[in-house]
């Protein structure tokens, strides 16, 4: 059966990122030349290193710098390399090494075998607590999100999301050992890994707290430890490498701030600002924003926590708390945050599945399901259309990010 069913999500997510080629490709076509992007001509492959891509390409082809650059007029650090963290780009630079082929070719390439490593992963946990369709058909949802597009281009969520999957794996099995050291791999590899530290911390107790009824030997001990102490230093660790490599102790904080408006991070209050700017056209606005921004965290709130969610198990519906309420801490919400709304897929399998496999449900309610992630599908790709041309595609002399 996981046979049959990695083979099907296999094919289901490849045929999602052929569509999504397709529209690069196309897409290709209205991005103007940029020198610090593209070749003289612009070609679809070029696609793939916009943004935050050609910041990965730097790095892969020269590293991180020594000295944080500084604005001599505000004296204040401006955007370097440092925001961005190394896995990905290393790993690319080592791929490059051993292929000869260019970052473009290489990026876009381990991010396709890392997002269907993820999806392959992800169906799989989801198999176990929701049964093989309701896994496919979830898979098939998110393959298709808005924002999936970034799990073919040079950007960190398709590996980011192959370890994410993993860690969570693990710990659904009670693999402390794996567990923590994939908290290690994500520390280095994208920004969320404290949210994992806290979805680790919560779990050992929670695991203490049983026991009486479910003995806890020395061996589970040790390595529950090594998870805690590992997803710590995954929660810290780039910080600490920046701090060791630049001599500046807020070198990645500095560098994250040279991104945000008034160059400084300051949590909650850029969610209320953005809730108030979204609304900005209608009467009332001020007001209109910071309700859509409550229903939406309550929607969160009730979608983990409600009895539907149960079948999650609490690895998922902790990671689907701990995750966004770290990102009203730490982000700025902009046209970025449908990247970051990607790790949030058992939330998407709330929403695809609903109560599929509860008592009651017969074989013939598949469809429904069916029905359900056809339409989120077909909704999806649409948003990629919006989201290629509206984000990705750059039109001088501004433009929003994706």
């Amino acid at each position: 059966m996981m046979r049959t069913l990695t083979a099907r999500v296999t094919l289901v997510y490849l045929a999602l990122r052929a569509v999504s080629a397709v529209l690069l490709v196309l897409a290709s076509r209205d991005q103007v030349v940029m020198p610090d992007w593209t070749g003289p001509t612009v070609e679809p492959i070029d696609m793939t290193v916009l943004w935050d891509g050609s910041w990965y390409r730097f790095i892969a082809e020269h590293g991180y710098p020594h000295v944080l650059p500084v604005d001599a007029a505000s004296g204040h650090v401006v955007q370097n390399a440092w925001a961005f963290y190394p896995v990905f780009p290393l790993l690319a630079r080592t791929l490059m090494s051993a292929t000869g082929l260019g970052f473009p070719v290489v990026a876009s390439s381990l991010s396709l075998v890392c997002g269907l490593g993820a999806a392959v992963i992800m169906a799989r946990l989801l198999a176990e607590r929701l049964g093989d369709r309701a896994a496919l058909a979830t898979v098939a949802v998110w393959g298709a999100f808005p924002a999936a597009v970034a799990l073919q281009i040079a950007y960190t969520e398709a590996i980011a999301m192959l370890v994410l999957c993993a860690l969570l794996w693990a710990l659904i099995r009670r693999n402390w050992l794996a567990a923590g050291v994939l908290a290690l791999v994500l520390g280095v590899t994208r920004p969320i890994a404290v949210p994992v530290a806290i979805v680790v911390a919560v779990l050992l107790w929670l695991r203490w707290r049983r026991r009486a009824s479910d003995p806890i030997d020395v061996g589970e001990y040790a390595a529950g430890a090594f998870a805690l102490v590992a997803s710590g230093i995954g929660a810290v660790a780039w910080p600490l490498i920046a701090w060791r490599v630049t001599g500046s102790r807020s070198a990645y904080t500095d560098t994250m701030a040279a991104w945000r408006v008034g160059a400084e991070i300051t949590p909650f209050k850029p969610w209320l600002g953005m809730s108030q700017w979204a609304f900005r056209d209608f009467d009332g606005g001020n007001v209109y924003g910071p309700v859509a921004l409550a229903a939406v965290a309550t929607t969160i709130v009730v979608l983990t926590c409600g009895p539907w969610a149960t079948r999650l198990g609490p690895e998922l519906r902790l990671w689907c708390l701990a995750y966004p309420a770290y990102l009203a801490v730490v982000l700025d919400p902009f046209t970025s945050i449908f990247r970051y709304a990607l790790p949030l897929f058992p939330l998407t399998a709330l929403v695809v599945a609903g109560r599929w496999g509860a008592p009651g449900w017969v074989e013939t309610r598949a469809r429904w399901l069916w029905a359900r992630a056809g339409v989120l599908v077909a909704i999806g790709i649409g948003g990629q259309v919006l989201w290629i041309w509206q984000l990705l595609v750059f039109v001088p002399p501004s433009d929003y990010p994706p």
